[in-house]
């Protein structure tokens, strides 16, 4: 029977085109038009509100606190690759720090993102280069526990594939797969134009929500003919 190797080299990412476009949306933007799937849990986060990220994942799992594939996974992601981490939520210890960040920016990936603790918090925010995790511990990990590179994980409650898009921003992080990625970026425009055109209509003074009476009354909280 044939088995994959732990670790894959060679996958199919978003094309680039399709990333220089979702990074120009927010993530709620791409979270909305995907039909509300693919949000990672809130407890993983920028280190910094204003960072931003958008990229074909690099996945990593990873045994919890313990840091020997990401190690590898540097050494083998693309420039643009956002290095995406099963830590399988652990917080007793941090999976990277300045040391393994400053090379990711040195190598021009386009960001990383873990399901784990980091540290070095403050020289992360000097650094300048967009991490997000879920949460920050003093302790150092281990580096001898195998695990896997770009195999399906799971990580913030979302499957993620190799190759997957991912925009992470202050809200959070979304993940689309690769193949409907394309056709997410039209829906993406529309709704940003039409998000503009009620804004503008709020500020004329039109701030009712039509859609409102009808779904009170399918909800059952009005009755036929009742309105607020």
């Amino acid at each position: 029977m044939n088995q994959l190797p732990e670790i894959i080299r060679d996958f199919e990412r978003v094309d680039a085109s399709i990333v220089q476009q979702a990074a120009e949306f927010q993530a709620a933007i791409l979270a909305d038009v995907a039909g509300r799937r693919g949000t990672m849990h809130s407890r993983v986060a920028p280190v910094h509100e204003r960072m931003k990220l958008a990229g074909p994942a690099f996945t990593v799992e990873v045994r919890p606190g313990d840091n020997l594939m990401i190690h590898a996974a540097i050494a083998l992601a693309q420039p643009g690759d956002i290095i995406v981490v099963d830590g399988k939520g652990d917080q007793t210890a941090a999976l990277m720090g300045t040391l393994m960040l400053s090379a990711c920016k040195k190598l021009k990936l386009g960001g990383v993102i873990i399901d784990g603790s980091i540290r070095d918090k403050l020289e992360l925010l000097d650094l300048g280069f967009p991490v997000f995790s879920a949460g920050f511990n003093p302790a150092g990990p281990t580096k001898f526990v195998p695990g896997r590179i770009n195999h399906p994980i799971s990580a913030g409650g979302v499957t993620i594939h190799p190759g997957d898009l991912v925009v992470g921003d202050a809200d959070g992080v979304v993940v689309i797969e690769r193949a409907k990625a394309p056709a997410m970026m039209s829906l993406a425009t529309k709704k940003v134009a039409d998000e503009a055109a009620r804004i503008e209509a709020i500020a004329r003074g039109d701030t009712g929500s039509k859609w409102l009476p009808a779904a009170l009354r399918a909800a059952g909280v009005l009755k036929e003919g009742e309105e607020l």
